[in-house]
């Protein structure tokens, strides 16, 4: 107990020995009888009891009884009471002085506890708005702790922020207090300590953590500490979307701007080739050349060819990145559409062995040709940038019941185990693929785009390490599974 609650807890029964002195003193000059005295007692304790403790108005009751007993029950001056009704009197007054204060005193600690309450809601209250009235990209590290600080006049607070793996305080603390909110965020369970007024709650988001905040020197910590802490996970959640959202639109916003670039260099390439490709016919229609002429005409035919023809796919992929495939469905031969980009793969990579194989007859499919070559491009350009000079690539055709595969394998390193569920992320490039060859990491997810939007699927098949394939699945045209069935 502080000093100065003593002495103010001395100073009310001062003024409550002095309140029954008075009455006793008017009552016995006037000559009151007992029983008109021991109401007006009963009104002092009342009285008494409005603003004291219950063993400060318990000592005024007892003071009471006494001077009724000494001053006003015969016979007088003592402590001995003569007659039975007296002593009933002394009795009454005494149990109902006692219930009354202790009523009053539970009366009084209720109305305490219910203002506290009330103070508590309005600094949450006041805390949660100046939360939420921040900016969602500000409510981060110490704005984040500042509202609780300032409104509940604490110590010391800190948090552990799981995303960005950060911790922050604000205040001074006595007590350690950023070790055991990290503490708290590792073990994953609150924690009090309340020899130093310390408390760390986790912060959670259904089932996940999103950090721990700590708080030191604050009062009623069983009541206020997990309001406080949800408070945070809110604003702390409502921060990490806003980043996730404004990442997003930072990422369209780019995307946008690449595909427009791409489109742009895709058709100031294309102009220049043609020129190209016209100037090297008009170089053969001058007349005879030499030998040597005519090979580095052909060259200049042939590279220029391979340029427009990767230009041309490029552009193409920048469009179907950003649109919604839809394919102009026809009937074509599955083994025409293959056996095509195989021959032209093998002209533009000579020192590849790339060849073609049909198990059975594939019957007809129903694809958009310009569409499937660009896919089957897709995978055989990856079959040759990534493997090495002289390595074989097989493309081999084959029909089940109801589907037409395309396969392409090639010989060279297998994919890692770890990179093959993400080779058709958009922009994954697995660490082979970075540093053999340049890309973007549309390709396959564009052809497994063109696939899908078939009715088909692209996926990785296992070779149990013997080079990398890809198998290309289309649905036969109707009256071709029906007669396969």
């Amino acid at each position: 107990m502080s000093p100065s609650h003593a002495l103010r807890r001395a100073l009310v029964l001062v003024r409550g020995a002095a309140l029954i002195a008075a009455v006793t003193l008017v009552c016995f000059r006037i000559h009151l009888n007992s029983a008109s005295t021991a109401l007006l007692f009963l009104i002092a304790v009342v009285l008494q009891s409005l603003d004291c403790g219950f063993w400060e108005a318990a000592i005024v009751c007892v003071l009471a009884t006494a001077s009724l007993d000494w001053f006003f029950i015969d016979p007088l001056f003592t402590f001995t009471v003569s007659h039975g009704l007296d002593a009933v009197t002394l009795v009454c007054l005494l149990i109902v002085s006692l219930v009354v204060t202790r009523v009053q005193s539970r009366s009084r600690s209720e109305a305490r506890e219910s203002k506290l309450q009330r103070e508590n809601m309005a600094r949450l209250n006041r805390a949660g708005s100046e939360l939420f009235a921040q900016a969602p990209s500000t409510t981060l590290g110490p704005a984040l702790l500042r509202p609780f600080w300032t409104c509940f006049e604490l110590d010391a607070v800190c948090l552990f922020d799981q995303a960005a793996m950060e911790l922050h305080e604000v205040g001074s603390s006595r007590g350690d207090l950023a070790s055991k909110t990290r503490n708290g965020y590792i073990s994953g369970r609150n924690a009090a300590y309340p020899e130093l007024g310390i408390v760390v709650y986790c912060l959670r988001e259904r089932d996940t953590i999103l950090g721990a905040i700590g708080f030191e020197g604050l009062r009623n910590p069983e009541l206020l500490a997990p309001a406080m802490a949800g408070l945070a996970a809110s604003a702390l959640e409502r921060s990490r979307i806003f980043r996730s959202a404004a990442t997003a639109a930072a990422n369209a916003r780019a995307e946008t701007l690449r595909s427009a670039i791409l489109d742009a260099l895709a058709h100031e390439f294309k102009t220049p080739l043609a020129t190209i490709v016209t100037a090297a016919g008009g170089l053969r229609a001058t007349g005879p050349m030499s030998t040597g002429q005519e090979e580095l005409t052909g060259m200049i035919e042939t590279e220029a060819s391979r340029l427009g023809d990767l230009t041309s796919r490029l552009l193409r992929l920048a469009r179907l990145d950003r649109e919604e495939v839809k394919p102009r469905l026809e009937p074509a031969d599955a083994a025409e559409l293959a056996q095509q980009s195989a021959r032209r793969y093998a002209k533009l990579w000579p020192d590849r062995r790339i060849s073609f194989h049909k198990n059975g007859e594939a019957g007809d499919v129903r694809v958009d040709p310009e569409l499937m070559s660009l896919a089957i491009s897709q995978l055989l350009e990856n079959a040759c940038k990534y493997s090495r000079p002289d390595a074989r690539v097989l493309v081999e055709l084959s029909a089940g019941e109801n589907a037409a595969a395309i396969n392409v394998w090639n010989d060279g390193d297998p994919i890692p185990p770890n990179e093959q569920s993400r080779v058709f992320d958009r922009f994954y490039r697995g660490n082979y693929a970075k540093r053999t060859a340049a890309g973007s990491g549309l390709g396959l997810y564009i052809a497994r785009k063109i696939a899908l939007a078939h009715g088909g699927d692209l996926a990785l098949v296992d070779t149990a390490g013997d080079g990398v394939a890809f198998r290309l699945t289309l649905p036969l045209s109707k009256s071709e599974a029906s007669f396969a069935e």
